[in-house]
């Protein structure tokens, strides 16, 4: 099964600045042990542009589709067998690149 894995940061409260390495190594793991599918980074939230075409006309916003101190700051692509192996990556994820993690299976 597949899983969406959100990394969520806080502007109040961000995360350590110097995970890269760390997130690199394991990132790495996964690939090893089968588990990475695909996996990026996102620009701040201040690049973000939302485009809404359920009317007439397709209206375009600047800046995220939510104001929030949190924000979606990158994303992993895992396959894993359950969902049990997903959180023990997950939990593994978090403490990586030190921010909170959100795990949601596709359908």
């Amino acid at each position: 099964m597949q899983y969406l894995v959100s990394v969520i940061d806080d502007k109040s409260n961000p995360g350590s600045t110097d995970r890269r390495p760390a997130i690199s190594a394991f990132n790495e793991r996964l690939q090893a042990e089968g588990y990475w599918v695909f996996s990026g980074g996102l620009a701040d939230t201040d690049a973000a542009t939302v485009i809404d075409n359920r009317g007439g006309e397709a209206v375009v916003t600047d800046g995220p589709f939510l104001e929030s101190k949190e924000y979606l700051a990158g994303v992993w692509v895992w396959e894993a067998p359950d969902l049990d192996v997903a959180l023990k990556l997950a939990a593994e994820a978090s403490k990586v690149c030190d921010r909170k993690i959100e795990v949601r299976p596709f359908l």
